[in-house]
């Protein structure tokens, strides 16, 4: 899969999904369904926008025991979603066996993908809140390196951590990136947030948008604005 958007659509219905989505009438944008929305409608909205001919990141970020995680991913995996992910915090042997889960019989799976730490996290928050007393940046990678190590495709990550994700792990190990922000626009409870364009320069492989697509006066022109700056 080369670069894309993903438009995250967080929204508490169907019905106001379906109504955005309406508004694409050519290209299907790959889409993010989060907790709001599966927790609403349950895995039949999966089912219905992935035969609307969309992809899909189904955002859960699952973090559990190892052997519930791994009958979780079993379950989504036969949602034929396109991504999926949970926290890298759950340690190798948890993402390891969530690998096991999301494996079918025929040895196919969707993409599986890590959480660093959340892009609402500081440094600040995260020594004080967390206890955790490292670097950030350092943070991240060792958790991007501990995905790797079990298996997994890549990390979610602030745009920021991506060349660097790259550098430790590989031109191959993807890094999907929200806190993704048009220059011109607000940046909202994100704390470390970059431009499209930017994104694509430091090498994003996905960025993640939301209500600078979903709120926007018009959401396909700015989607499409989206496409221009970060994939062509």
């Amino acid at each position: 899969m080369g670069k894309d958007v993903i438009v995250a659509c967080d929204f508490a219905s169907a019905e106001k999904t379906f109504e955005f989505l309406d508004k694409f009438k050519g290209r299907k944008p790959f889409v993010k369904i989060g907790m709001e929305l599966f927790y609403a409608e349950g895995p039949q909205i999966v089912k219905e926008i992935k035969k609307r001919g969309h992809k899909i990141f189904l955002d859960l970020k699952l973090h559990d025991i190892p052997n519930t995680v791994k009958k979780s991913m079993a379950v989504l995996s036969n949602l034929d979603v396109d991504i999926t992910n949970l926290h890298a915090g759950g340690t190798i042997r948890m993402m390891e066996a969530a690998i096991e889960g999301l494996t079918r019989e025929d040895g196919t799976r969707p993409l599986l993908i890590a959480v660093t730490q959340l892009t609402s996290t500081d440094q600040e928050s995260m020594e004080n809140d967390l206890l955790i007393k490292e670097p950030i940046d350092k943070v991240v990678m060792h958790y991007a390196h501990n995905a790797k190590l079990a298996g997994l495709d890549g990390v979610v990550c602030s745009p920021l951590e991506a060349g660097k994700v790259h550098e430790i792990c590989g031109e191959s190990f993807l890094t999907i990136t929200p806190g993704v922000r048009f220059a011109d626009g607000d940046v909202g409870d994100q704390k470390r947030v970059m431009t499209p364009a930017q994104a694509k320069e430091i090498g994003s492989d996905y960025i993640v948008v939301g209500r600078p697509i979903t709120a926007a006066t018009d959401p396909v022109a700015a989607y499409e604005r989206c496409i221009r700056e970060f994939v062509d």
